[in-house]
Parts: C-alpha cells; structure tokens; sequence
C-alpha cells in the first residue's frame, strides 16, 4: 500500500523534522513499524498471553456466575438497603465512566490540537474507552432489577403504553453513555481501516486466505488512494469534531444524578467540572497501567517512548491537582454556606464518620501522591509511575464510594442512618467487571495492531515533503529513500 507515504493531514501537523524530539526512536524506518506492530498479530500466540488470557477468563466467569445468582433472587443479593439505596453498583458505574474519557480525549481533543504524540498511544487509548464504558454499562443494566424489561429505558412503544421517564437519571445515563460509545466506537473504527488495510495485504503475500478475507471485510475495500485517504481524513476530523463535546458533555451529565439532588454532599454545582477533571484523571492512569506492560512485552519501546509516558504523567499531575482543588473547595463551600447539614456531612461524616478510612484514602491518592510527577525523575520513572496509576485509580474508586456511600448513609435524619457492607455478590460483580475488561483488551491485542501504523508514520522524519530535499548529499536520500517504497508492508 502507497498509501502510508502520502502526504497526508497528520503530516501537515507533523511540522519539519526536529532531530531533536524525535517521536519515534531508534532510527526506524516506515517498513520497520509497519513491522513492529504487525507481526504481533500474525505470529503464533506466545505462553504468556494464554495464561493472561485465563485469569481473566477467570473473571468473566466469576461474573457470569454472580450475575445468575442476582438474576434469580433479586437486587436484594446486593449490599444496597434502606437509606443506602445507590452503592457499589453506581460506584463502579462511575468510575469505569471516568476511566473511558482518556481515550476520546488523547484521539479527539490532542488530535484537533494537533498533538503529534498522541500518535502512539491513542490506538490503545481508544479500545480502552470501549470496553470501560461496556464495563460500565453493566451496572446500570442489571441494577434496574427486571433486566428483561430494560428496553422500557429506551424511546419505544413498548406492550405496557409506557415511556422513559426523562426526569430519572438513570434515562440520562442511557442517552448520554450510549452517544459516547457510539461515537467512540465508530471513532476507532475509522481510525483502524488503514492499519486493517496493511494486514489484510500483508496476509495476502503470505497466502493466510481465512485471514486475509477477514482484515478485507474489515478494511472495507480500502485502496489507499488519494480519494480514499481524503475521504478518510474528512470523516476523521468530522467524528473528531464530533466526539471533543462529548468529553465534557458525557461525566457532566453523570455527575448531575448527584448534583440534582438536595441530599448533603451531593447538591453542589462543582460537580460536572470535578467529574470531568477526574475522569481523565483516572483514564490517563490506566492508559499508563496499561502501556506499560504493554510496550515491554511487545518490544515497543521506540514507539511508545518514555516522553510519551512523561507528557501522560504531566496531565495525570494536572487533573489530580484539579481534582485535589475540587475536594477543598467542597469544604469551603460546606463551610461558608452555614448549613448545618453540609458541615456536618464534610467535617463530621467524611472526615470522622465510620468510613473516614475511605475519605482519607481517597485523599492521599488523588492529591496527595500525584504531586511526585513534579519531579522529573519520577515522571520518567517506569516503576514509579506504574505504581502511581494503581494508587490513583485506587483513590478513583474510592472518591466514587466517598461521593455516593458516605452522602446517604447518613442524610437529614439521625432516625434513618444506617451502614453499608457489600456481599460476595457485589465483589463478584467488580472483579467480573475487571475480567471483562481485560479479557477485550487482551483480545484486542492480539488480533489488532495496537499502534496507528499510518498515524505514527505521519509524524516520523520521512513523512516531511522536504525530508529528503534537506537531506540530498548527506546520504540520508539515497540511503533512506528504497525505505519508502517498502512502506506498504
């Protein structure tokens, strides 16, 4: 395929060749990422990916397994009760929510920014928002209790005469979660159909017919001509333009099931913008835990670069700082509004209640542990900053479990307190949610390149219409310009 030596619209943000910041390390040329990332997934599947691939399994079936017995005996197999009515099921809806903004932000926002080092990660990034919100949607789905009537939530006529009720949050959930994974989805899988053109013609040459039928459908007849490449960029940028709103838009609207209410705790209008901020806080930090494993064991090392890792860190620095300045703000306001029922939810229930180990964990993971990224060192510290993204999305959950647990256990009247503890079903239900999430991934892996071939060449040297004209009689031409008609591997 030509097609990747075009001089495409990533190139027109790819700028002049800077030997100084190079995206792409280890002086690659264009048929050595297209081989880098392809052969992952054409070579027989490697020990290590199985048993992964199992214990993840494992926790789909643990899933599967929790589902059926809530299914049979009702919603009350739960932990939730009487005043705590919304718990680790709403928790965990959020917090798969948030972690599912990095990839839109890092594929839609830095691309209309024109962030050249998007490039390498937001592959990753993308399939990761995919499955967290599929993850998310679980929650949800099954906590309406008669999940076989779950199509009432939608606009149709249904044999009961009945329509959603548009002033329950669960409706705007439905509406607005789904336009998210829509436009993710679709997103992505425009962004694939070059990459899946590469496979499908690397499988022909190597005469993998099942194969190469499959990545054909998939690629949609893709030629790589100049009509198709322009067509391509116009849908791109449009699902680009598209989906930017829908970063804010989407956990905005999560947090007004909250914000809308009058209980204590909840009833603030910090709340979209602090959701937003932590949503791509908790979704940076597992792009990190994610591409760190993955960029060891697939040998990535000169595409997803440590500068990749540390620009990543600096926004996980960022948002945590936001997030940090939301929680001090909610005291403030706690304080300066002279409610006696919002004091003493913020300086009684969180900070001394029962759960108070909860609230302060959640402290010193958001705000508290971020504030090493200040520190070069440890921005490009590969341990530490795999540790770091577990401590952050730890203290994600927790914020969640704080924001909705703490705020109903304990609301207007001391006669209708009461505790919360989850059931073996409820854990079953995360750990499942966790399986399934890593089950997608890993299949992703394996079956789809994780890097955008086409993307990541965009922003290398060579992809500079005047790459070479710089470079004639230095020996770079003739040495590197045979590399370009080997692009299309």
């Amino acid at each position: 395929m030509q097609a990747h030596t075009k001089d495409l619209s990533f190139t027109a943000h790819a700028g002049s060749y800077d030997e100084q910041a190079p995206l792409v390390q280890g002086g690659l040329t264009f048929h050595d990422v297209t081989e880098m990332v392809s052969v992952h997934t054409e070579k027989k599947t490697p020990l290590g990916w199985w048993v992964a691939f199992g214990v993840a399994n494992l926790g789909v079936l643990i899933f599967l397994v929790s589902l059926t017995y809530q299914i049979y005996n009702g919603i009350g197999t739960w932990g939730n009760n009487v005043p705590v009515g919304w718990a680790w099921d709403i928790v965990n809806f959020v917090w798969w929510v948030g972690i599912g903004h990095a990839g839109t932000l890092i594929s839609a926002v830095l691309f209309l920014f024109r962030q050249r080092w998007r490039t390498s990660i937001n592959r990753a990034a993308e399939a990761m928002t995919i499955f967290a919100v599929i993850c998310a949607l679980l929650f949800p789905t099954f906590h309406v209790g008669r999940v076989w009537v779950v199509y009432w939530l939608l606009p149709i006529p249904n044999q009961m005469e009945m329509w959603p009720q548009f002033k329950s949050p669960l409706l705007w959930d439905v509406f607005a979660v789904s336009s998210y994974f829509i436009i993710s989805l679709t997103f992505w899988y425009i962004g694939l159909i070059p990459d899946l053109a590469t496979l499908r013609d690397r499988a022909v040459e190597q005469g993998k017919k099942l194969r190469a039928t499959i990545y054909g459908a998939l690629a949609m007849g893709w030629t790589g001509g100049n009509r198709a490449w322009r067509n391509y960029e116009k849908a791109y940028l449009l699902l680009a333009g598209l989906a930017t709103p829908l970063v804010l838009s989407v956990h905005s609207v999560v947090s007004f099931d909250f914000a809308v209410s009058i209980i204590p705790g909840w009833h603030t209008t910090i709340f979209p913008p602090y959701f937003v901020a932590g949503a791509i806080f908790s979704g940076f930090a597992m792009v990190i835990t994610l591409l760190v494993v993955a960029r060891k064991v697939y040998g990535l090392e000169n595409l997803i670069t440590l500068d990749h890792l540390e620009k990543m860190n600096i926004v996980i620095l960022v948002t945590g700082t936001i997030v940090g300045f939301a929680y001090i703000t909610e005291f403030f306001i706690a304080w300066y509004s002279g409610s006696v029922y919002e004091k003493y939810q913020f300086f009684n229930v969180r900070m001394r209640g029962p759960f108070w180990w909860a609230y302060w964990t959640m402290f010193a993971c958001n705000l508290f542990f971020p504030q090493f990224f200040w520190m070069k060192r440890f921005r490009r510290s590969i341990p530490f900053m795999f540790v770091a993204s577990l401590v952050v999305n730890t203290g994600m959950w927790f914020e969640r479990f704080v924001i909705t647990v703490l705020s109903l256990h304990r609301d207007y009247l001391p006669s209708s307190w009461g505790y919360y503890q989850p059931t073996m079903v409820d854990v079953g239900f995360y750990v499942g949610s966790l399986g399934i999430f890593f089950t997608l991934f890993l299949l992703f892996l394996r079956w789809l390149p994780m890097v955008a071939i086409a993307e990541v060449k965009g922003v290398m040297p060579e992809a500079d219409p005047h790459f070479y004209h710089h470079h004639e009689g230095d020996g770079h031409a003739s040495h590197d310009a045979p590399q370009l008609a080997r692009a299309h591997d």
